[in-house]
């Protein structure tokens, strides 16, 4: 038999004999559940010692395959003909031991058995934890025996290391997406009183509260939150797609002289946590802020508390996201042929004609991708909801408040969260669908000789008196970050102070040690090591998803790229509703864990990794692939030294991507931190809320420099590409 049945065995009988069934409390890295009596002890005892010594019989279930397998594995030994039957037949024990092993998960629970069926079968005190690493580790020698048996059937050419890959990711997507989001459809259909019924959910989402009819800017209480979020996000949508689009055309079709400035607008705000944005505006446009101020004392102006509702809130998620649309315009616009430009004007069309005619049109996919990126992460914004929502009623608050309030409601969250879902998908296939299946293609591998004309001046004055006072206004806004965290008190004692940032991140020399005391230091130093655990995750996985996506051809293919794009298509704020909802119990027990974070972090923002791999793994000639494997290497060895060292750019960027993302993520983890497991964003929240501006700008200014450290480093290990084209003839 070869190497890699053995390892499977081996790593099943690991498992099954020496490893904790249940999570341990405290780290299990710390290795301290290791001592000489853990067979003994209920909470640290492997599986074997949990079915004789702890009588939890129910655990026989995952035993029964992987017995038959091993029994299967030591007659096939010595006989060539029966090894031959095994590997026909361990896709079965693979299937069948997945099967059981979660069908005994949710036999039983944290407080006794889960149906009642099962009262006369097991003892009354049966109960059991969530899962741990040896239930882990069995499990994924059961995926490894169903990728063998794939391979042997001839499934990705008989791949193993391809099919192993392919059968682990699907099953990381439906334990840490597809099964949380499902919990919430579940839960909305919940109640003590009824159990599962439609009847709970329409009586949660029928209501004036989630759909009246009286919205806008204006709106008084009889608006719907449902309503009021929609509207909100189409406004975002729109007026970030504006903008995008606006700083696209000066970049790529001006001789505009601030052009790299406006390049680096593109970064900043995405490397801002979302709420500083809004703290900004409050000092510079709030009761008390610098602006308002000045044109009460100038002109005797009462702006009064508007900053306060609709108006302050697109406003500041418009400053926001604005960079997310002008990054995925800009390359869409530079993709438009100028030499149908030129044909269209050689044909008498005037420039302003071919503008929107012949170019506009061709930007299509580019600007409904734009606004549907606004327009979800309106739809999934917390941070600025929280401060500057006022008495306008948005979703994303309504749902934490559901679940952090005095009464939480997992029921009526989960109900929000359908209304948020359905909201998102339906803007993306009304997206799909404007877009349609015509070819936008301009750029062929046929050599384009035109160069592009000067805007249509209508055009170009629009875009610059669109954008060059955005520009002024966004200055003006980062500048108020700036100060803001070096006033004693703004608006009222607006004397130079360093005692933000001393209660923020002080140090003392206590008993000749240094000891950070400032408050900011445990949530930062927290924040920074599950982001740097979760970064090279993030990009392995969504890298080694690009690899299949894009070198390999199975059945399936588009369903499971369409899995692995789900948790980014789902609103942050839904994310982790559903994490919450889902593991907070057994079989999967990780609440007030670092690991729920990171988890979290993980299938988030490993899409980027996805999207990432395919751009740079389609610049690849497959012939590398298959020299490789001709030479007799395997997919892991191809993997390992041909593939990934070509995309090494990728990779880091990737990583920084996420390490960035996983920093300044606000709805998506807001109801998965703890005391012991604090996060930057969640604690500069807490400040905001109790007033303490002066100490959270300070420590988001700290957070701001740390991340464009990230980037410079970024820079300096990616380098510049250099692309050396053949002279033409």
């Amino acid at each position: 038999m070869n190497q890699f049945h053995r390892n499977t065995l081996v790593l099943g009988l690991i498992a099954a004999l020496l490893m904790p069934w249940y999570r341990v409390d405290g780290n299990f890295w710390t290795f301290q559940w290791l001592t000489f009596n853990f067979f003994l002890i209920e909470e640290s005892a492997p599986l074997i010692s949990q079915l004789f010594n702890f009588e939890k019989y129910w655990l026989t279930l995952p035993i029964i395959p992987f017995l038959f397998y091993a029994f299967d594995y030591v007659v096939s030994v010595k006989s060539e003909k029966k090894q031959k039957g095994l590997l026909n037949r361990q896709i079965y024990y693979g299937l069948i031991g997945i099967a059981f092993t979660i069908t005994q998960a949710f036999l039983v629970g944290d407080f006794g058995v889960n149906f009642d069926w099962l009262v006369a079968i097991l003892p009354e005190d049966a109960y059991q934890l969530g899962v741990g690493a040896g239930t882990l580790l069995l499990v994924l020698s059961f995926l490894f025996m169903t990728a063998s048996g794939l391979a042997y059937r001839g499934f990705m050419k008989g791949d193993v290391f391809a099919t192993s890959c392919l059968i682990i990711i699907i099953f990381l997507v439906i334990v840490f997406v597809a099964f949380p989001v499902i919990n919430i459809l579940v839960r909305a259909f919940f109640s003590d009183d009824i159990g599962y019924s439609f009847l709970a959910f329409y009586n949660r989402f029928a209501i004036v509260n989630l759909w009246g009819i009286d919205c806008g800017p204006n709106s008084n209480s009889i608006c719907g939150v449902a309503w009021s979020t929609l509207f909100l996000a189409i406004m975002t949508g729109l007026s970030t797609t504006l903008l995008g689009l606006a700083f696209a055309l000066i970049v790529t079709r001006t001789q505009f002289v601030g052009k790299k400035f406006l390049s680096f607008f593109s970064i900043l705000p995405m490397i801002t946590p979302p709420f500083v944005v809004g703290m900004a505006l409050i000092l510079l446009l709030g009761a008390s802020g610098s602006l308002t101020q000045w044109l009460n004392g100038v002109f005797e102006v009462e702006l009064g508390g508007w900053i306060y509702g609709f108006w302050g809130l697109w406003l500041a998620q418009t400053l926001s996201y604005t960079p997310i649309a002008f990054l995925v315009l800009i390359g869409v616009v530079e993709g438009v042929s100028p030499s149908m430009e030129e044909a269209s004007q050689t044909l008498g069309a005037s420039p302003t004609k071919t503008f929107f005619t012949i170019s506009l049109p061709l930007m299509r996919p580019g600007l409904a991708n734009a606004f549907l990126l606004g327009f979800i992460e309106s739809m999934a914004d917390l941070g600025n909801a929280l401060v500057l929502g006022g008495d306008y009623q948005v979703l994303s608050a309504q749902i934490f408040f559901a679940i952090a309030g005095a009464s939480a409601d997992d029921g009526k969250a989960a109900t929000l969260a359908i209304v948020l879902l359905i909201f998102t998908l339906t803007t993306f296939f009304i997206q799909k669908k404007w877009v349609g299946k015509t070819n936008y293609t301009t750029v062929t591998g046929k050599g384009d000789g035109g160069s592009y004309g000067p805007l249509p001046k209508l055009v170009k004055l629009f875009s610059l008196g669109t954008a060059l006072p955005w520009v002024a206004f966004t200055f003006v806004v980062y500048i108020m970050i700036l100060l803001g965290g070096f006033v004693e008190t703004w608006g009222i004692d607006n004397s130079f102070s360093l005692s933000h940032y001393i209660e923020a991140f002080k140090i003392e020399f206590i008993n000749n040690s240094m000891v950070a005391t400032g408050v900011a230091w445990d949530s930062l130093f927290t924040t920074l090591l599950l982001a740097i655990i979760a970064m090279p995750l993030t990009s392995f996985l969504g890298l080694l998803t690009s690899y299949l996506l894009s070198r390999v051809d199975f059945p399936g293919k588009a369903y499971f790229e369409f899995g692995t794009m789900l948790s980014f298509a789902i609103p942050g704020i839904v994310i982790g509703v559903s994490y919450v909802i889902a593991f907070n119990q057994a079989p999967i027990d990780l609440t007030y864990t670092g690991m729920i974070i990171v988890l979290c972090f993980v299938f988030r923002n490993m899409s980027v990794g996805v999207r990432s791999g395919i751009a740079s793994l389609s610049q690849l000639d497959k012939g590398l692939d298959e020299a490789s494997i001709t030479l007799g290497a395997t997919g892991f060895t191809t993997l390992r030294r041909i593939i990934f060292p070509l995309i090494k750019q990728a990779i880091v960027s990737s990583m920084i991507y996420s390490f960035i993302r996983s920093i300044t993520s606000v709805s998506a983890v807001i109801f998965l931190v703890s005391a012991d497991y604090n996060l930057s964003s969640a604690y500069i929240i807490g400040l905001v809320e109790s007033n303490r501006f002066g100490v959270a700008i300070a420590y988001a200014t700290a957070l701001i420099v740390i991340m464009s450290v990230s980037i410079l480093l970024m820079k300096f290990l990616i380098g510049n590409r250099k692309v050396f084209l053949r002279a033409q003839k």
